[in-house]
């Protein structure tokens, strides 16, 4: 097998004095890589060449287990209800759904007059849309109806650099207006008086930090920039309160927040703070009833609930305290309940309570002990009684219900469907917890056939991700059970960095505790072998993103734990992209992983861990690892530059592979149904080939 070459070109760099970075690879960072996001034909031709050889050597690698895929791709469609229907939504005149079908990739938006004087109609079309946009990428921003009615705007995304361009499109004759504007985030806020509507745009560095006003048929060069963020590590956003009487502008970092507000009925808008920033405090506010509601972790990590008369915002008092280890959610409002989640060791719970008593109670969906329930509501008319819930778990998919908050009777309304057919009866649910280096215990979520002994013989795919308190749920997935029906347990491992135990959680796997994420990754793997449901190497990571940075630092930490890695879209070049201050996410993720360019500490410790400089001489598991030119939160030089040096240092004879898109994609892959299908059963075809699993 021909492995490609990158070429070398030594470079060292200091830092701190006495801080010595060598990089080998360094030049693959050009340094207009930005504008390669936006025109390819700006790549190094080097780089492109490593490129077209490595996606050669990879279709190549897969040439022999084509069938395999095939019956993979068949299995999870046929999983799929490809023809479905959303359940209504009731707003002021239309009811208002969404609809797929056999032959298309995308969703149809539809809406019907509420008295049935009308037939239904399409006001939007992805399939449609994709096709007369003449894009094979084709990412959809925002889908938003103007309060009449009678305009849409939306926005977007033809490369998968996530640049939208919004458009307006008249209702009435189904015709698009004049109105374009490029380069903005996506988002779309549409004004009460239906005359305009709010968005984001994004500066030089691809990151929102101007919201702006637009009036329907005006040039966009004079849309009235309503506020802007000085702080270029901060990014904001505007949305509507649930009364409808306020914008609110919200702008952060990632542990940062500030908030502000204006009447919605203003006809010249300035914004007023809230509560002026305070470094490590993150709020967000609501309006319900003349009263703002905070939600607020200032002296309450894991969050707690204030609220306040909207004409006395000084006036703060506390409405549902903070609870130990216990994550409280945000609001929704109805007029007489108001409703919230929260969540305590990996599990979530729904609450409603009685404005008027103001009791409180959960609402039971489910006697499973490990799902995710949801709320959404009925209507637009807040004057009811009746929500819909909905109960999902690893094994059960996704039942919803309308459920009446006086009576608690809950009747089924729709359930997902997996037309090749599914009994949740076969599998069995874990809660387990490993003991990490330090005595943290830390859950693991796991599902697996009946079938499937515990006798240290199975393959286990333990996925992670582990940054930004990002949970994973324990939710289903009808795909997974392509490989849990072949015999592996599919198992989550709920690590620190992530915040499935709240804001200690995500503390204890951030900045110079960073490696607490990797060390609970490798003390779950162990557990796992330890309690027979695998042995040593016959684990499988799967992440991606900030979990691909955990499966390649647990790679050079213990790769004789895994038969095969996935490394998705990775963020493995950690070092290299926290001293570019110039790239898009880098000022705003210093607070998630520590400055290196004005601290020496934070340099040494990035240095300690980052996959790519922590490569050695020494057996690596397979691995596929991807990646796409257009990806603008991780830039295809990490991956590439990581095999190029995986390359060099490893001692093993195993396969480690580098897919890079270099047709229209994103962070999240190709878009449209069948691509995102095509991408998952040839990942899937990997592990099992990895497994010697081909049937």
């Amino acid at each position: 097998m021909n492995i490609p070459k990158l070429k070398k070109i030594e470079s060292t760099k200091k830092y701190h004095g006495s801080c010595v970075l060598s990089d080998n690879y360094s030049w693959v960072d050009q340094k207009d890589i930005l504008e390669v996001l936006k025109d390819p034909k700006k790549l190094l031709p080097d780089v492109k060449e490593y490129i077209e050889k490595n996606n050669t050597l990879t279709l190549n690698y897969f040439s022999d287990i084509k069938s395999l895929q095939k019956k993979i791709f068949d299995e999870i469609k046929s999983k799929i209800k490809l023809e479905d229907t959303s359940l209504k939504f009731r707003d002021k005149r239309y009811y208002y759904w969404n609809k797929t079908e056999k032959k298309g990739n995308y969703s149809k938006k539809i809406r019907q007059i509420i008295d049935g004087s009308k037939p239904e109609e399409v006001y939007f079309d992805g399939d449609l849309e994709k096709k007369n946009s003449g894009s094979d990428y084709f990412g959809i921003g925002s889908i938003s109806v103007s309060h009449c009615d009678k305009y849409l705007a939306y926005s977007i995304d033809l490369k998968g650099s996530e640049y939208f361009k919004i458009y307006l499109r008249d209702l009435g004759n189904g015709k698009n207006l004049e109105d374009v504007i490029e380069d903005t985030s996506g988002s779309i806020t549409w004004s009460l008086d239906n005359k305009s509507f709010f968005y984001s745009k994004l500066d030089k560095f691809h990151r929102p930090r101007k919201i702006y006003r637009h009036f329907i048929g005006s040039a966009p060069e004079n849309d009235e920039l309503i506020f802007e963020e000085q702080d270029e590590t901060f990014t904001c956003g505007i949305s509507l309160s649930a009364d409808e009487k306020f914008y609110i502008i919200s702008t952060s970092d990632h542990i940062t927040s500030e908030e502000y507000f204006f009447p919605s009925n203003a006809d010249k808008i300035k914004p007023v703070l809230f509560q002026k920033r305070k470094t490590d405090v993150r709020y967000s506010i609501d309006s319900w009833k003349n009263f703002f509601y905070v939600h607020t972790n200032e002296n309450a990590r894991d969050y707690k609930i204030l609220k306040c008369k909207t004409d006395q915002i000084n006036n703060l008092e506390v409405f549902i305290p903070d609870k130990k280890e216990t994550v409280i959610g945000s609001l929704d409002f109805l007029d007489d309940y108001i409703i919230r989640g929260e969540k305590s060791d990996a599990k979530s719970k729904l609450y409603v309570r009685n404005i008027i008593t103001n009791k409180e109670e959960e609402i039971k969906i489910s006697d499973e002990a490990i799902g995710v329930p949801g709320y959404a509501a009925m209507q637009k008319d807040t004057n009811t009684s009746k929500i819909r819930v909905s109960w999902e778990s690893m094994a059960t998919p996704s039942r919803v219900y309308e459920y009446d908050i006086i009576s608690k009777e809950k009747k089924l309304v729709k359930e997902t469907e997996i037309p090749s057919g599914h009994d949740p009866s076969k599998y069995i649910i874990e809660r387990i917890k490993a003991r990490s280096h330090d005595g943290r215990m830390i859950p693991i979520s796991l599902i697996r056939h009946k079938n499937s002994k515990q006798n240290g013989k199975s393959k286990v795919l333990l996925y992670a991700y582990g940054a930004y308190k990002h949970s994973v749920l324990p939710s289903f997935s009808s795909s997974r059970f392509c490989l849990i029906d072949r015999g592996f347990t599919f198992a989550i491992a709920h690590i620190r960095g992530g915040g499935d135990l709240g804001d200690v959680w995500h503390r204890e796997g951030k900045k110079e505790y960073k490696k607490n994420t990797f060390l609970d990754y490798i003390a779950c793997a162990k557990h796992l072998i330890d309690e027979r449901y695998t042995y040593k190497g016959g684990i499988c990571f799967y992440g991606g993103s900030a979990g691909g940075l955990t499966g390649g630092a647990v790679a050079n930490m213990a790769p004789e734990l895994f038969f095969s890695m996935l490394l998705l879209v990775p963020f493995v070049d950690t070092m290299t992209t926290m001293l570019n201050e110039k790239l898009p996410l880098t000022p705003g993720e210093w607070e998630m992983w520590g400055n290196p360019i004005e601290e020496k500490k934070y340099f040494e410790y990035i240095l300690s861990y980052s996959p790519y400089n922590n490569i050695d001489s020494k057996n690596y598991p397979a691995m596929l690892i991807t990646t796409s030119l257009f990806d603008n939160r991780v830039l295809y030089s990490e991956p590439v530059k990581y095999i190029a040096k995986l390359r060099d240092l490893k001692t093993d004879n195993n396969i480690q592979l580098l897919k890079c898109k270099m047709e229209a994609a994103g962070h999240g892959g190709m878009s449209g149904r069948d691509n995102a299908i095509t991408e998952l059963a040839e990942e899937y075809s990997f592990i099992l080939k990895t497994a010697n699993i081909l049937k």
